[in-house]
């Protein structure tokens, strides 16, 4: 049996300290994916890892052997024992699996309800697992309908409206820590959409310069012309410390950028002057030890969250619009499901049948000595045709029954009445169905839990 598994964290069941050790960056995401595939009883997946989260996406035969082994890998790349990870994991199967995806996408289960960054994320994860070959014809299509629900709820609902972001949130951060942000001097570390997002909106509130601090110099150079600021290469990135106001760190790098030693001598230096860190990274680019500097302000991801439960009750009446909107492209999702079950089911009773006649024939050979070849042929297509017309209604019905909640009712009665065994079919006949019959087959519990 073969179905949909998610297993994940989120910024609702972890702390920071404990997503960046499970944060899978792209090199650790590509790794990953393919050690999954490679095992017995996961056949697909797709890594999705953010500041708020670090999902994998699978599809998989024994579901409990698959979330196991997930586990267990997870675990590993986190250097921590599974029974320490498992109190933080969520584990969702088949329709519950499909919605939080599509939840997700759309921007209501992020720490800023409508965040628009979730949906380049998701995309980029998917785009990932499709150049590493790790995706199959379901995930393919799981994804594309989240990422095209999400856009929906975007543009036919206000959920976007006077968008709140991780940067902005940073941003208003700093002018509650600091006051007036006129005439402040700003690093941004990472040359990424957060970075870019985060240099607009410091410039909107009037601070007199931005220097952008990068790995790749050219990148950095990009994005601070583009807001009359100055690219800053990583070794002078200590001296420029020395005369900011507030840093602000958004990197995929897996390890500290700004250590407290290092920091400590930027300290000291300053005579006394306050620095405000903001490290938006996850895992975090600032070492947590920096708050005992004396002049120190830093902030974290979980900082930020704190802020944004603040400011977002407004959002609920929009965010109940997207839910019905997500529901309406759930159901069209469900459909298409529905005729996973149908197809690998209709080959396998059309199989049945051309056997029986194919058997009835062979019996036979021996008392039709006279026959022509011709006759022969003849009698062939009949028997043929005869199977094909008696199974017409039949297969007519159950296609039908694709947009119904019956459908699995008519597949389960097919089966026993014609002794099917659908997951026996030849390779043959599952490559001839338009859908991954032969890997999904057992995706039925999510019309039982298609309400919440």
């Amino acid at each position: 049996m073969n179905g949909l598994l998610l297993i994940g964290i989120s910024h609702k069941t972890a702390p920071v300290e404990l997503r960046e050790r499970v944060a899978l960056p792209e090199g650790r995401a590509v790794s990953v994916m393919r050690e999954l595939v490679s095992t017995d009883e996961i056949r697909e997946v797709v890594a999705l890892s953010t500041c708020n989260r670090t999902e994998l996406h699978m599809v998989v035969g024994d579901d409990v052997v698959a979330e196991s082994t997930a586990l267990g890998i997870l675990a590993r790349e986190a250097d921590i024992r599974p029974t320490e990870l498992v109190s933080h994991l969520y584990s969702l199967r088949n329709g519950l699996a499909t919605r939080h995806l599509f939840r997700v996408t759309a921007g209501l289960d992020a720490m800023i309800i409508g965040e628009a960054e979730i949906q380049g994320q998701v995309k980029r994860a998917y785009e990932l697992a499709l150049v590493e070959n790790t995706t199959g014809a379901f995930t393919n299509r799981l994804f594309r309908e989240a990422l095209a629900a999400g856009k929906r709820v975007r543009t036919e609902t206000g959920i976007g409206s006077n968008s709140v972001s991780l940067s902005s949130v940073a941003v208003e951060l700093a002018q509650e820590t600091l006051g007036d942000l006129t005439g402040r001097r700003v690093i941004v570390i990472g040359a990424g959409e957060t970075g870019e997002l985060t240099a607009r909106s410091l410039m909107e509130r009037g601070v007199s310069s931005v220097f952008v601090a990068n790995r790749h110099y050219d990148r950095a150079i990009g994005l601070a012309q583009r807001f009359g600021g100055q690219a800053v290469r990583f070794d002078t990135l200590p001296a420029e410390l020395e005369r900011a106001d507030i840093v602000v760190s958004s990197t995929g790098s897996p390890h500290h950028i700004v250590e407290r030693e290092g920091l400590q001598s930027v300290m000291e230096a300053r005579s006394g002057h306050p620095l405000l860190l903001i490290d938006i990274a996850v895992p975090r680019d600032i070492d947590p030890a920096v708050r005992s500097l004396p002049g120190v302000h830093l902030r974290d991801i979980d900082d930020l969250q704190r802020m944004v439960e603040r400011n977002l009750s407004g959002r609920e009446a929009e965010a109940r619009r997207a839910e019905a909107l997500l529901e309406r492209e759930l159901d069209r999702f469900e459909r298409w499901l529905g005729t996973l079950d149908v197809v690998p089911t209709i080959a396998a009773l059309h199989g049945r049948g051309e056997a029986v006649a194919r058997q009835v024939l062979a019996e036979n050979n021996g008392r039709w000595e006279s026959l022509s070849e011709a006759d022969r042929d003849r009698v062939e297509l009949m028997a043929g045709t005869i199977v094909r017309r008696l199974l017409h209604q039949p297969t007519m019905r159950l296609k039908a029954s694709a947009d119904d909640d019956g459908t699995y009712a008519y597949v389960q009665a097919l089966r026993e009445l014609f002794g099917l065994d659908t997951e026996k079919l030849s390779a043959f006949e599952a490559r001839q169905s338009d859908a991954p019959a032969a890997e999904v087959t057992s995706i039925r519990s999510r019309r039982q839990h298609r309400k919440r």
